[in-house]
């Protein structure tokens, strides 16, 4: 075959199906664990062609990143101005879970990018927090309008962040629904009640693992795990580079015993909090509580367990996922107790919607750890669950 006929086959949308690949690959595997040949297999070509439409990983990582936001930009300019607040949010709903699998590479992310595209980026997400919350302000005209539309948007987003396997007209349906009662969600009355849920006290660093893992963390979530060296961690602990190895055999433990630290701590306080509790929207508000006041309290160590475990090895991956997957069927049980209608899917998927509420929802009060931020996104939480 001539090179003249080769062009005349090579499809048009060339560029935009490598995007579409980078995007899913990037979300599952993360920026760093991501490789330019996986992603060229992934789309037929060979590393070399990739090159020519891309010079580099970054620049293709922030390609998708703004594909994303114009696209979800794109979906509200569509929506007439002064549209009901569900005509908005289904909008994006269906947008998000069509491109599920690529949809939540920002999320956790977006620290590989530069500063200016970061900035760049931000500023349409902006555009579309503010029309939410424009439409939140207009018809549930409460306080914390601002508040409540990043957590509306926290719930649909949150279908980026897990594999449940259901129907796309089901899904959306269910996020849609869950996105409205917490755009509708009062402020709490008598606060303070969160924040006396009680939590395990975490590992005292008085051995020379327990210290590493102290240090590791705020360096993690700060400039991400691949960016921090072994020398940096030992450094923060007064070691030379090769000790660290006499505690852990390499970074990835470090960050995997981190992680399972955390899940110890949750699986401990879930226990503590709904000892005796019988009734099950009883038992829905004490993990609703339990989970916010720990992701409060732990704020660095959940976000880079939520950041980093898919770049972990499989191995290590293993029994953080077991550990996540007890926590999930703890609320899916009380869910579907108090609410019989839902099937196991659905249960999942608003589980996973109410720790979408939290992380958004923390992320906009800037995790300022007060009774009322507490009290007010177990509210949301809550209301994202429907008891």
């Amino acid at each position: 075959m001539s090179a003249d006929s080769t062009a005349a086959v090579r499809p048009r949308n060339r560029k935009q199906t490598i995007v579409d690949a980078a995007g899913r690959i990037f979300s599952e595997h993360g920026y760093h664990a991501a490789s330019m040949e996986e992603i060229a297999a992934d789309v037929g070509i060979t590393a070399a062609a990739l090159y020519r439409h891309f010079p580099n990983k970054y620049a293709l990582f922030a390609a998708c990143a703004n594909v994303m936001a114009d696209r979800l930009v794109a979906t509200l300019d569509e929506v007439a101005p002064g549209a009901p607040l569900a005509d908005l949010l289904g909008a994006v709903t269906r947008g998000t879970v069509t491109h599920r699998a690529s949809s939540g590479l920002y999320r956790w992310e977006s620290r590989y990018l530069d500063r200016e595209d970061r900035h760049s980026l931000a500023l349409k997400f902006e555009q579309v927090v503010d029309r939410v919350t424009e439409a939140v302000r207009r018809e549930y005209p409460l306080p914390d309008a601002g508040l409540r539309a990043v957590a509306a948007l926290g719930v649909i987003g949150s279908i980026t962040m897990h594999r449940t396997s259901i129907a796309q007209r089901r899904v959306e349906e269910v996020l849609l629904e869950s996105a409205l009662r917490v755009a509708a969600t009062g402020p709490v009355t008598g606060g303070g009640s969160t924040h006396l849920v009680e939590l395990p006290s975490g590992p005292v660093s008085r051995t020379r693992r327990a210290e590493i893992i102290a240090a590791a963390i705020p360096l993690f979530e700060q400039d991400g795990f691949a960016n921090v060296t072994n020398g940096r961690i030992a450094e923060a602990v007064g070691l030379v580079p090769s000790a660290l190895y006499r505690y852990f055999p390499g970074k990835a433990d470090i960050l995997a015993a981190a992680c399972l630290q955390a899940a110890a701590i949750l699986a401990q306080a879930v226990e503590q909090n709904l000892h005796g509790v019988d009734d099950p929207g009883q038992a829905l508000l004490a993990l609703a509580r339990t989970y916010v006041a720990y992701s409060f309290e732990h704020t660095a160590l959940t976000s880079v367990a939520n950041a980093e475990l898919a770049g972990l090895p499989a191995g290590l991956q293993r029994p953080l996922v077991s550990a996540q997957r007890e926590h999930i069927a703890v609320w899916e049980r009380e869910l579907r107790s108090a609410r019989p209608e839902l099937d196991q899917r659905q249960a999942r998927v608003l589980v996973h919607a109410g720790f979408g509420v939290v992380v958004e929802a923390g992320r906009r009060l800037r995790w300022e750890d007060v009774p009322a931020n507490r009290d007010a996104v177990s509210a949301l939480l809550v209301g994202a669950l429907g008891v």
